[in-house]
């Protein structure tokens, strides 16, 4: 028996009754399907991290897409080191159980430095003069060049930023065809991306998401219907389901109205100071793990934080245990936003001390995840003539960054990392009817229905 497992981000239990997903609806009405009760919290790292572990964070330690690291005072955002998760992966119980067997890992996170047998990853080149060449990494290493000669380069610009779109999806799509063609895996692991984007952008019931439904459907369809033909099962899953939010909601400019925020100033900037400061938050989309470096103030910090408009619940060391996210990197409250809001990771009002990766699309230096790096600036009038002197002034040799992004928060239309009221607004599991799923599971019972048969 062979497995993929694809993995559709954003796609929700209700999505496959919008009527504009006709065949992933059909998968679901012949085959078994179940609601996944949302990892918390429910992001990348964290649902991944759950589903191939079959633990929660209080174990595995992937406390959300990036945390607070203790030892060295830096926020750790979107690192790719597979050694970071804390609990045996699945493909150490397969390999213990055949060392023949071969898994493929195709842009899941946490790809680098992994015992499975093939993976793919987005891994810029990152130079000696501050130049960046975006690439992939891959193990074995010939994969890479034989997977770029074959279908070209990976379409990076169109996995994240402003211009995310199906270019990025249709490219591992693609390579998941090469890799069953020229590897035959016992098991791969398929991210696919491209239905996140708009969601974000314009929230779920925006008209203008069901074009990138309707893609995903197509792009899924037609690679799961490509791998059943070649005799493997397939099982689609999703990490979380995206819901409508209007409020966006500056938790470090709380805590710095309050003088707990240290700011250091640099070249015309404020950075933030994680050093000295006395409080501040690691926002990730609907959650936030806020560090109290003074123990002194950490009563105060709660009640601020639950009086805060769009703060739902504050979770101290007792609450984080029975959300199973009590861990040493988690902060010292994570906070959850209400329904309808997200956390941004600002501090500053814009034009006043921003940092110069503000308006850059930059995910490992900001102290948060910023889902407006999805829009240009809609002040700028003329954007491809901002972007084209950018790549003018690199290739002359001067140092240059590329800001185009806003800074206008409330853009930002849909947003994820809540467990929703809602079980329609859960992710999915779609398997063969001979899975015979109850109507719901947990995110960790994922990791069972994946390696079951093997």
């Amino acid at each position: 028996m062979r497995r993929a497992v694809l993995n559709v981000v954003g796609l929700s239990a209700r999505d496959l009754s919008s009527g504009v997903m006709p065949r992933l609806a059909a998968r679901a009405a012949r085959g078994s399907v179940a609601k996944v009760r949302p990892a918390f919290p429910a992001v990348t790292c964290t649902a991944q991290s759950d589903y191939l572990t079959g633990k929660q964070p209080s174990v595995h330690g992937i406390v959300g897409n990036g945390w607070y690291d203790r030892t060295l005072s830096e926020v750790q955002f979107w690192k790719q080191s597979n050694r970071v998760v804390l609990a045996p992966k699945i493909w150490d119980e397969l390999h213990a159980k055949n060392p023949k067997l071969k898994v493929a890992n195709l842009f899941w996170w946490y790809n680098m430095g992994t015992a499975a047998d093939i993976s793919v990853t987005p891994r810029p080149v990152y130079k000696a003069d501050g130049g960046k060449i975006f690439d992939i990494a891959s193990y074995p290493q010939r994969t890479k060049e034989l997977l770029k000669r074959d279908l070209g380069d990976f379409p990076f610009h169109s996995f994240w930023g402003p211009r995310a779109g199906l270019p990025s999806s249709q490219w591992i799509a693609d390579s998941a065809r090469w890799i069953e063609e020229h590897e035959q895996p016992d098991l791969s692991l398929v991210y696919l991306p491209h239905l996140d984007y708009d969601l974000q952008r314009f929230g779920p019931a925006d008209p203008r998401c069901d074009a990138a439904r309707r893609d995903v459907d197509k792009l899924v369809g037609d690679l799961a219907e490509f791998l059943e033909a070649r005799g493997v099962e397939v099982l689609i899953v999703s990490e979380y389901a995206i819901t409508a939010v209007d409020r966006a909601v500056p938790l470090n400019k709380v805590l710095r109205a309050h003088d707990w925020l240290e700011l250091k100033p640099e070249d015309g900037s404020l950075t933030l100071d994680t050093f000295n400061s006395k409080a501040f938050a690691v926002v990730d989309h609907q959650i936030a793990h806020v560090v109290v470096l003074d123990p002194s103030i950490r009563e105060e910090v709660r009640k601020v934080l639950l009086a805060t408009p769009g703060v739902a619940q504050v979770l101290d060391a007792d609450g984080q245990a029975a959300a199973g996210i009590k861990h040493v990197r988690s902060g010292d409250f994570v906070v959850i936003a209400d329904g309808h809001s997200w956390f941004s990771y600002y501090w500053w009002e814009e034009g006043q001390g921003e940092p110069d990766f503000a308006r850059c699309v930059d995910i490992h230096r900001k102290p948060g995840y910023d889902p407006v790096e999805l829009f240009i600036d809609p002040k700028i009038r003329f954007p491809m003539l901002s972007v084209a002197w950018f790549l003018l002034k690199k290739k002359l040799g001067f140092k240059a960054l590329m800001k185009v992004i806003s800074q206008d928060a409330s853009l930002v239309k849909g947003s994820h990392g809540r467990i929703p009221e809602d079980p329609l607004d859960w992710p999915v599991l779609i398997a063969p009817a001979s899975a015979t799923l109850p109507a719901q599971i947990g995110s960790t019972d994922v990791y069972g229905q994946i390696a079951k048969g093997f």
